[in-house]
């Protein structure tokens, strides 16, 4: 079982869009969290409104002030992308110093990438390495486990991921533009190569998007769940006005509709598991695939700093909390559920 820490949360890429959800999400649950991340002046930004909090600037380009960020922390919080490029670096230095290491990834070879490289020495140190423990990835590994719920009988799940907008981040942009490697799924219980052009369907969504057009695209989800869980086939799925959005320069960022710093983004998350005793449903919607991202990975931190974590080393979500018993912490809140 990893070792519950008194430590401090350090939250490396704090000043991102995701991060700074991340900050206050933690400071609304009463931690004071460490920010840290490459640029001084934009951490040194962050502390206005927020000037009990800590700042220590970090590179991965120097391992020296990486140490120094990290030292005495009881969690890291990786929030800084693209994954390809940080995930391992970060996910190193924070085992190094005793810490269980989150980040918020939808990449598949990012996730590939910690779960190699971390798979001895985070077990060794007592901690716990949680990948992809955001809206995509980790949201859907959590309600499979759940929707699962133990059983050991083989599933074919589909998840369908459905947004009314889909207002990108320049991160976003980035971190597609660095993304290149082939979509993986699951199909005869193991990884495979998602097919190229990839499949196009209709699906009704338990929600007032109602039947939209989809397109597989499975993003971190696979890889997680292979590690834990007896999926025989996966079909994730995005709706397709969704993705063009995404694909279009002219599409705006995210803007803010509340003093939460939210969008008035809409998602859903439909989740379906078809078994020999029949077939089980859940979903899940809300509100900013981006701000939704700090309810999970803060409720994932503070449950590893109190213990409440099912095995040292790296995990996916599902793997390392009681997915239900999670699920359920953030609804209703930040998730409504519906089975």
């Amino acid at each position: 079982m990893p070792t519950p820490s008194s430590g401090p949360v350090v939250v490396y890429g704090a000043y991102g869009h995701t991060g700074r959800f991340i900050v206050d999400e933690l400071v609304r649950r009463g931690h004071a969290p460490i920010l840290s991340g490459r640029d001084e002046h934009r951490l040194e930004a962050m502390l206005e409104g927020r000037p009990d909090l800590e700042i220590r600037p970090a590179s991965i380009d120097q391992p020296g002030t990486l140490r120094e960020a990290l030292s005495g922390a009881g969690a890291v919080i990786n929030v800084a992308g693209p994954f390809l490029d940080t995930a391992v670096a970060v996910s190193e230095a924070t085992v190094a110093a005793r810490a269980h290491y989150l980040d918020v990834t939808a990449e598949q070879p990012a996730v590939e990438a910690v779960y190699a490289a971390r798979a001895r020495d985070a077990a060794a140190a007592g901690v716990a390495v949680v990948p992809a423990m955001a809206f995509y990835g980790g949201l859907a590994d959590l309600l499979v486990t759940a929707l699962l719920a133990g059983s050991t009988e083989p599933a074919s799940v589909t998840v369908a991921i459905g947004l009314d907008r889909w207002w990108p981040t320049a991160g976003t942009r980035i971190t597609g533009s660095r993304n290149t490697a082939r979509r993986q799924t699951i199909v005869d219980g193991a990884l495979a190569p998602l097919p190229d052009p990839a499949p196009t369907t209709s699906w009704r969504f338990a929600s007032v998007l109602g039947e939209q057009e989809v397109v597989a695209l499975p993003f971190s989800e696979p890889i997680l769940l292979a590690r834990h869980l007896p999926v025989s086939r996966l079909d994730s799925y995005l709706n397709t006005s969704a993705l063009s959005e995404l694909r279009s320069a002219d599409t705006p960022p995210p803007s803010a509709t509340d003093d939460s710093g939210r969008s008035a983004q809409q998602f859903v998350v439909d989740v379906v598991a078809e078994t020999g005793s029949g077939t089980h449903r859940i979903t899940a919607s809300g509100r900013d695939i981006y701000a939704i991202s700090a309810p999970l990975v803060v409720e994932a931190a503070v449950r590893l700093l109190d213990g409440r974590a099912n095995a040292a080393g790296v995990a996916a979500p599902g793997e390392a909390f009681d997915a239900a018993d999670f699920l359920q912490a953030l609804s209703p809140g930040p998730l409504t559920l519906l089975r």
